[in-house]
C-alpha cells in the first residue's frame, strides 16, 4: 500500500487500500448503489408470500384449490349474543328481538353479506344462554379491517338498547382492526426507536458525534439498499412484512457492529502514535478481515433458513443474508473511504462531559491505557485458574439451558398472544366457552367433478354426522357450497377449542378416521383439512422435519469456514461448542420465563405456557450467526498477537482485554435494540426480544469473557493445532499484523519496545 517493499494480501486489506486511495470514487459508488437499489426495488414492487405458499401439506393443498378456483374467502364475522343472567335463554322474546336487531343493524351498513340467524343455523349454545349471528365482510379479506368500523358501531348501538344481554363482535376483520389500532403503532415505534438508542450508546462509547454517526449511517444505508434489493428479489422468492422487520433488526445489529470493530481499531492505532493513513491500513488488514470472516459466517447461518421449506422462513433467511452481505461490503469499502476523507475530523463533535478525565489520561498515555481495567482483573483470575472457570461457567450455562429439554412449542392462541387486556380477547374466550372450537373451526375444502352428485352429497352428509358421533366435534357443522366451482367448504368446530393439544387430537380424528370412512370413499374427490389448528399442526410437522437439516447445514459450514479462516482444528471445534452452549442457554431462559413462568411478571409474560413454534429454529440461526461476530473478532485479535511472538497466554490476555471495549459496546447496542422488542405486548415479539437480548448478553460476557479465554488457556499451544493431512486445505488466513502493513516508520508496540513497523 504505497510502499514498494510492502504488499499486503487479503481481500479486506486490498479493498480498504483501494477505497482509501480512491475515496471519492468509493463513496460515489456506494451512494449510487444504494440509490439504484432503492429505485429499482421501488419500480419493481415487492411480491409477498401467498397464503397458498406459506405451508406444505394439506394446508397448502387446500389454499391452492381455493386459489385456483378463484374464490376469495371473505373475512367472517360473528356477533355473540349472551344472556348475562343465568336464567336468560335464547328463546326469550327480548333475546329474539336482540338477534333481529343485530341482523338488521349489520345489514344496514351495506358492508356485509350472507347474514345468518342462529335460529336457522342452530348456533345456539348447549345451555341455551348464547347464540351467534354470523356474516361475511364484503371485499378483500386482507383489507376488511379497514372497513369494519361501521359494523362494530352498529353492534355497539344494539348493545346499548339491550342492557340485559351481552352483545359483542369478533372475527377476522374486527381482530385486524383491533390489533392494528392497539399494536401497529407500538411495533412501528419500536423499530423507529432502535436507531436513536443505538446512536445514544455509540455517543457514550466514542464521545464524539461524527464517530458515533458513521456506524448508524452505514447501517441505515445498508438497510435502505437491502429494502430495494428485496423488491427485486421478491419476483423470484416472495418476501413478507415479517422478513422486512427481521432484516431491520439484523441489519442494524451487524451494520453497527462491523463499523464499530473497524472504527475502534483505527482509533486504537492512532492513539498508539500512528498517523491516520497508517492506522487505516492496519484497521483494513486486521479488523477488515475479521469483518469478512464474520460476515460470511453469518450469511451461511442465515442461509440455513432456506432449507426449512417454509416460505416465511425462506423470506426471512434471504432478507437477513442480503443485509449482512451489504453491510459487510460497505464496512470494508465505503467506511475506509470515509475515514480517509475525515482523518482526524472523525473526532469532531466531542462531548466533553462524557468521561473527560479518563479520555485525557488515555490521550496522554497513548496505547498504554487501551485495555479494560475490569476485564484485565477478570482475565487475571480466569487465566490463573482456567479449569475451575471452565467447570463453573460451563456448569452454570448448562444449568440455565436445562429447562429447554422440556420445551413446548405451538402457535399461540389469541389469549396467549395478547392476554386478557383487550376486550376482543375476552369475547374470544366467551365464544370458546359457549361454542368449543367455534371461533377456530377446522375447514374441509371438498373438490369434486360434480359437487352436487348424489354420492358426493351423501358423503358430505355422512361426514357431517360422523364428525359429531366420533367425538371430534360437538357441532354445529356447517356446509357452504360453491356450485360454479364444484367446491364445498365444511366448517367443523373442534372439541378442545382454543386448547391446541386437545383440538389437535380432534383434528387427527377427522383426518385419520372420519374422512377416510366418508369423503375418502368417493373416487376422485379431494378433501384437505385446513384451519388454524390444522395450520399449526402442519407448520409444526414441517418445522420438525427441517430442524436436523438446518442445524447440520449451519454447524458444518460454520465449522469449515472457521477452519479455513484460522487454520486451526481446535479453534473451529471450540467455536462451534461455545456457540451451541450460548444458544442452549437462550433456549433455557425462554422456557423458564415464558413456559414455566419463572420471573414472567418482570417481562409481562404471565400465563403464556408455551414457546411460539417458529422461534427456536429462528433463534438458533440468528444467534449462531450473531455470536460469530464477537467470536471471530476476539479470536482474530488473539491470533494476531500470537503471530507477533507473544505466548498463547499473553495473546489471550491481550486479545480479550483490548477487544473488551468494542465487544461491550456492540453487545450493549444489540441488547438494547432487542430489549425494545421485548417490551411489546405481543408475546411472540416479546419472546423474540427477550431471547435475543439474553443470548447476546450471555455471549458477550460469560462466553467471550470467561469460557473462551479459560478454554484457550487450558489448550495452550494446541489452540493452533492443524493435522498435517489438512494442510492441503485452502489458506484463507491472509494474516496481516500491524507490523506488516504500517510501513517503514517507527512506533512502539504494546509492550513499549521500539519496533520497525
Amino acid at each position: 500500500m504505497g510502499n514498494g517493499d510492502t504488499r499486503v494480501r487479503g481481500l479486506a486489506a486490498r479493498a480498504g487500500g483501494w477505497s482509501a486511495r480512491h475515496r471519492w470514487a468509493a463513496v460515489g459508488i456506494w451512494v449510487l448503489f444504494v440509490v439504484l437499489a432503492m429505485g429499482l426495488g421501488s419500480a419493481a414492487g415487492r411480491v409477498d408470500v401467498k397464503d397458498s405458499d406459506q405451508l406444505k401439506g394439506e394446508t397448502h393443498t387446500a389454499a391452492k384449490i381455493i386459489e385456483d378456483a378463484g374464490i376469495d374467502e371473505p373475512a367472517s364475522e360473528t356477533v355473540l349474543i349472551q344472556a348475562k343472567d343465568a336464567g336468560g335463554k335464547a328463546t326469550d322474546a327480548d333475546f329474539r328481538a336482540a338477534v333481529a336487531a343485530v341482523m338488521k343493524a349489520v345489514e344496514g351498513t351495506g358492508k356485509v353479506t350472507d347474514v345468518t340467524s342462529p335460529y336457522d343455523t342452530r348456533t345456539i349454545s348447549k345451555d341455551g344462554r348464547s347464540a351467534l349471528v354470523q356474516f361475511d365482510m364484503r371485499g378483500d379479506a386482507d383489507t376488511a379491517g379497514d372497513r369494519v368500523e361501521p359494523v362494530l358501531k352498529a353492534v355497539e348501538g344494539v348493545q346499548k338498547e339491550h342492557g340485559s344481554l351481552r352483545i359483542e363482535e369478533i372475527g377476522g376483520a374486527s381482530m385486524q382492526k383491533t390489533f392494528s389500532d392497539a399494536f401497529g403503532d407500538d411495533f412501528e415505534k419500536a423499530e423507529l426507536s432502535a436507531v436513536p438508542v443505538a446512536l445514544g450508546i455509540l455517543l457514550i462509547a466514542f464521545g464524539a458525534l461524527v464517530a458515533a454517526l458513521l456506524p448508524v449511517l452505514l447501517a441505515v444505508s445498508a438497510i435502505m439498499a437491502t429494502m430495494g434489493l428485496m423488491g427485486i428479489v421478491s419476483h423470484v422468492m416472495p418476501m413478507s412484512d415479517t422478513a422486512n422487520s427481521v432484516m431491520l433488526l439484523v441489519g442494524l445489529a451487524v451494520g453497527v457492529d462491523y463499523c464499530l470493530f473497524y472504527l475502534r481499531r483505527e482509533r486504537e492505532e492512532r492513539q498508539a502514535g500512528r498517523d491516520s493513513q497508517t492506522a487505516l491500513r492496519i484497521a483494513a488488514a486486521t479488523s477488515g478481515r475479521a469483518i469478512i470472516v464474520s460476515g460470511v459466517t453469518v450469511c451461511v447461518a442465515m442461509a440455513g433458513m432456506l432449507f426449512t421449506g417454509l416460505a416465511e422462513f425462506e423470506a426471512m433467511g434471504l432478507a437477513s443474508l442480503m443485509v449482512v452481505a451489504v453491510a459487510m461490503v460497505g464496512s470494508v469499502t465505503v467506511l475506509p473511504a470515509l475515514l480517509s476523507l475525515l482523518g482526524e475530523r472523525v473526532e469532531k463533535g466531542k462531548i466533553p462531559w462524557l468521561h473527560p478525565e479518563s479520555r485525557l489520561r488515555r490521550k496522554r498515555a497513548g496505547a498504554g491505557n487501551r485495555e479494560s481495567r475490569f476485564w484485565t482483573a477478570v482475565l487475571k483470575g480466569v487465566l490463573a485458574k482456567p479449569l475451575v472457570c471452565v467447570v463453573v461457567a460451563a456448569g452454570a450455562l448448562l444449568a440455565i439451558a436445562a429447562p429447554a429439554l422440556g420445551m413446548k412449542t405451538q402457535n399461540l392462541t389469541l389469549d396467549q398472544e395478547f392476554g386478557d387486556s383487550l376486550p376482543i380477547v375476552q369475547t374470544y374466550n366467551r365464544v370458546n366457552a359457549s361454542f368449543p372450537g367455534g371461533s377456530e373451526p377446522a375447514e374441509v375444502v371438498v373438490k369434486a367433478a360434480d359437487i352436487n352428485a348424489p354420492e358426493v352429497t351423501a358423503a358430505l352428509a355422512d361426514f357431517k354426522a360422523r364428525a359429531i358421533s366420533s367425538g371430534a366435534s360437538r357441532g354445529p357443522v356447517e356446509i357452504k357450497l360453491h356450485d360454479a366451482q364444484n367446491l364445498a367448504f365444511v366448517y367443523v368446530p373442534l372439541v378442545g377449542g382454543s386448547d391446541f393439544d386437545k383440538a389437535g387430537q380432534s383434528l387427527d380424528k377427522l383426518r385419520d378416521e372420519v374422512r377416510p370412512a366418508t369423503l375418502g370413499k368417493v373416487e376422485g374427490l379431494q378433501a384437505p383439512i385446513t384451519g388454524q389448528v390444522a395450520g399449526s399442526k402442519d407448520f409444526n410437522d414441517q418445522l420438525t422435519g427441517a430442524v436436523v437439516p438446518v442445524f447440520a447445514f449451519v454447524v458444518i459450514f460454520a465449522f469449515v469456514l472457521m477452519l479455513l479462516s484460522f487454520r486451526s482444528l481446535t479453534v473451529a471445534i471450540t467455536s462451534i461448542v461455545l456457540n451451541l452452549l450460548s444458544v442452549g442457554a437462550a433456549y433455557g431462559i425462554l422456557v423458564a420465563v415464558f413456559q414455566h413462568g419463572w420471573g414472567a411478571s418482570l417481562v409481562g409474560a404471565e400465563g403464556v405456557g408455551a414457546i411460539i413454534t417458529w422461534l427456536p429454529l429462528f433463534l438458533f440461526v440468528i444467534l449462531f450467526g450473531l455470536s460469530m461476530d464477537y467470536h471471530v473478532f476476539v479470536v482474530s485479535r488473539i491470533r494476531e498477537a500470537r503471530l507477533r511472538g507473544r505466548t498463547t497466554k499473553d495473546a489471550i490476555q491481550h486479545g480479550v482485554v483490548t477487544t473488551a471495549g468494542v465487544v461491550t459496546s456492540a453487545a450493549v447496542i444489540m441488547v438494547a435494540v432487542f430489549a425494545i422488542f421485548g417490551t411489546l405486548s405481543m408475546q411472540s415479539m416479546k419472546q423474540m426480544g427477550v431471547g435475543l437480548a439474553a443470548a447476546v448478553l450471555i455471549d458477550a460476557t460469560i462466553i467471550r469473557g470467561v469460557l473462551l479465554p479459560a478454554v484457550m488457556a487450558l489448550l495452550g499451544e494446541r489452540n493452533w493445532y492443524l493435522p498435517k493431512w489438512l494442510n492441503r486445505l485452502p489458506d484463507l488466513t491472509h494474516d496481516e499484523s500491524a507490523d506488516a502493513v504500517a510501513g517503514p516508520t517507527t512506533a512502539r508496540d504494546d509492550e513499549g519496545e521500539r519496533v520497525r513497523v
